[in-house]
């Protein structure tokens, strides 16, 4: 654990740089990285800089567990910002808990989870796949394609996805899963498939490069995007510009953030991002959370005065943030977070026209417990 009398607020930064999530787990870390320069500079948090210490586990589950606990154990942090798919979230949790630290989660995921050691700042099921259910639905056609890499997210995803779309009288024409680790050939067949069954759009869970595989055979198919789009969570900005945006317009997103979002806050924050890491760099969901989160923290741990895990904690479910996305306040029953739904199609220039957005933040709801699978998200883009 962190020692009080340090000369600094030594944390962990725990994101995969390269291996099969490289794109967007680089975009998390430059987020966390453009968030703590800007605390730093600003005089830290109680006149203490933040001092990170980072690893790149190159998306290797072992090595998520191994640098866990090297932070928390011999590098003296209680505090790791980091993981981005299920698979490392899932391997770091029993160590955090066992060393009594606490993760800063930024990503989408599956919910059905909750830790006292964990605060998860990324979306939950009903705060992207619901509104994105009807989207499909109404502009699309009813016959879907499901398609997958095969780990947590994207098979709980998918259920839920499924539910939703029969729940409204809509069909699921095929579902089909590669590894996380997919050759092309893998990918070309989901297209095949794709092809044979003919659906009216496609939701993807494939993530890494494993979506990139997906997204370059679908545009070598012909297939027309605009009539027949795939439609994810997680294949923004960063990810289209490694893709060629000319492969992906007319693709949907269904996400918290895009760079386009119309706000002071937003605009600051483009420009910070591109003037510290590179005019070619768009900012994304993947780099906005981790950033908003870093920020979430240094407010917490001005109140709190301490990495302490519980008291850090306690302070956390009391902030709010008026973030790049939007406001953004904690719901303490759940450890997650209030966000703002949207849903973008792809331009040829590699970034979104946001076609809906919910009119006020969407309450998290992990366990699905409360939210409506019958209620049309569309019109009321509210919690239940």
């Amino acid at each position: 654990m962190a020692k009080e009398d340090d000369a600094t607020w030594r944390v962990g930064v725990l994101f995969s740089r390269s291996g099969v999530s490289g794109v967007t787990e680089t975009e998390h870390f430059l987020g966390t990285a453009l968030a703590i320069e800007e605390i730093n500079t600003a005089g830290g948090v109680l006149g203490r800089q933040i001092e990170p210490i980072c690893y790149d586990p190159a998306a290797d589950n072992e090595a998520y567990r191994a640098f866990a606990r090297r932070l928390l154990a011999d590098d003296g942090v209680g505090v790791i910002f980091g993981c981005s798919l299920s698979a490392s979230r899932k391997s770091v949790l029993s160590t955090i808990e066992r060393h009594n630290g606490l993760l800063w989660y930024p990503s989408i995921y599956e919910g059905f989870e909750y830790s006292e050691n964990v605060i998860y700042t990324g979306a939950t099921l009903n705060q992207n796949v619901f509104a994105l259910a009807d989207f499909l639905l109404q502009e699309y056609g009813p016959r879907i394609f499901i398609v997958g890499s095969d780990y947590i997210y994207p098979r709980e995803s998918n259920r839920v996805m499924r539910d939703l779309i029969e729940a409204k009288g809509g069909t699921i024409v095929g579902e089909l899963y590669a590894p996380l680790d997919a050759g092309e050939d893998a990918h070309k067949t989901m297209v095949a498939e794709i092809l044979r069954a003919a659906p009216d759009a496609v939701f993807s869970t494939v993530v890494g490069r494993g979506a990139e595989r997906l997204y370059r055979a679908y545009a070598d198919a012909g297939i027309d995007r605009a009539r027949r789009p795939i439609a994810s969570l997680t294949m923004s900005e960063g990810q289209i510009q490694a893709i060629g945006p000319e492969r992906c317009s007319g693709h949907v997103l269904a996400a918290h953030y895009f760079e386009q979002l119309d706000s002071d806050e937003n605009r600051r924050f483009v420009q910070a991002f591109r003037a510290r890491f590179g005019e070619e760099r768009p900012t994304s969901m993947w780099s906005e959370t981790a950033y908003a989160q870093v920020h979430l923290f240094a407010k917490a741990l001005a109140e709190a005065g301490t990495l302490d895990a519980e008291r850090l904690s306690a302070a956390a479910m009391r902030q709010s943030l008026a973030a790049p996305e939007g406001e953004l306040a904690f719901d303490g029953e759940t450890r997650h977070i209030w966000l703002t739904p949207g849903i973008g199609v792809a331009r040829a220039d590699g970034q979104f026209d946001v076609v809906w957005r919910s009119r006020r933040p969407v309450r998290p709801d992990p366990y699905l417990a409360a939210s409506r699978f019958e209620a049309n998200w569309l019109e009321e883009g509210l919690a239940s």
